[in-house]
């Protein structure tokens, strides 16, 4: 996110672009001008790099359904093509998507809106000029397969990013893959899956060591919510966790154990923990 100095009287404002966007940024200028209905628009310009969102009003995905919004357009300015719209239907809602970092994103909104290089960072409107999502992603060997951020995610990031100039999130500090339990032990210990998370290392003085959790174990409830995947942990490991005791359950040989966790605030930024 950036700010916008105060211009011509407007009062300042903000501006949500994408971090793929900022990563290799030096200097950002905004460009502010009205459309000929009287709505605002933005250049966002960087090193002759363009990005152009429509500054409509902001809906909730959940605004969203399949039988009003046919006709979604993707504004941006794909390959420095400037104001450039085109349109699509929504396929799905609530899709997933795996960022780079290897978290999973969830709550993705699918479309055959084309999205170029350019596109990411803009909005994606509904035919009433509400903003629904923001565009993300697209997968490059097909056609037609183009993702965006939903836009109660982006307000909620947004909000937390003004507030506190960053996410918080929680983590335990163990490194962990997915596994597949043998049915008779899910069985014998009464397990809702035959699926955990095996602890391949736990990090020094973090929540996890501190609780008594060891390389080798398998991590299969968290609090009342069963472990299933790594992906899993990063949906409870929240803001909200931040400091709050928990009973994780695993099976360390031939023993269920329950330990008591308190995660901590993650600072690492760089490598994603769990």
């Amino acid at each position: 996110m950036r700010r916008i100095r105060r211009m011509l009287g407007d009062p300042p404002g903000w501006v949500v672009v994408l971090f793929a966007a900022l990563l290799f940024a030096g200097t950002l200028a905004f460009f502010l001008s009205r459309t000929p209905h009287g709505k605002p628009q933005a250049l966002v310009t960087n090193d002759g790099r363009y990005y152009w969102a429509y500054l409509a009003s902001l809906a909730t995905d959940g605004d969203l359904d399949f039988t009003d919004e046919y006709a979604d357009p993707a504004i941006g300015n794909p390959y420095g093509f400037q104001c450039t719209v085109t349109a699509g239907v929504v396929s799905a809602l609530g899709r997933s998507l795996r960022a780079k970092s290897g978290r999973l994103i969830d709550n993705i909104i699918q479309t055959d809106a084309a999205l170029n290089p350019g596109n990411s960072g803009g909005p994606l409107v509904t035919s009433r000029g509400e903003v629904v999502g923001v565009n993300t992603a697209v997968i490059l060997p097909a056609q037609g397969l183009c993702f965006a951020i939903a836009i109660n995610t982006a307000k909620f990031v947004a909000s937390r990013l003004m507030r506190d100039g960053k996410i918080r999130r929680s983590y335990i500090g163990v490194g962990g893959q997915n596994v597949v339990l043998p049915r008779r032990v899910a069985r014998f210990f009464a397990l809702p899956a035959e699926k955990g998370v095996l602890v391949v290392s736990v990090e020094p003085d973090s929540p996890a060591q501190q609780a008594g959790l060891r390389q080798g174990d398998v991590i299969v409830r968290y609090g009342d919510h069963p472990i299933t995947g790594i992906d899993d942990l990063h949906r409870l490991l929240t803001e909200e966790q931040v400091g709050m005791r928990a009973a994780m359950t695993i099976l360390r040989r031939a023993e269920k154990i329950v330990l008591d966790i308190v995660p901590a605030e993650s600072t690492d930024r760089i490598q994603e923990r769990h």
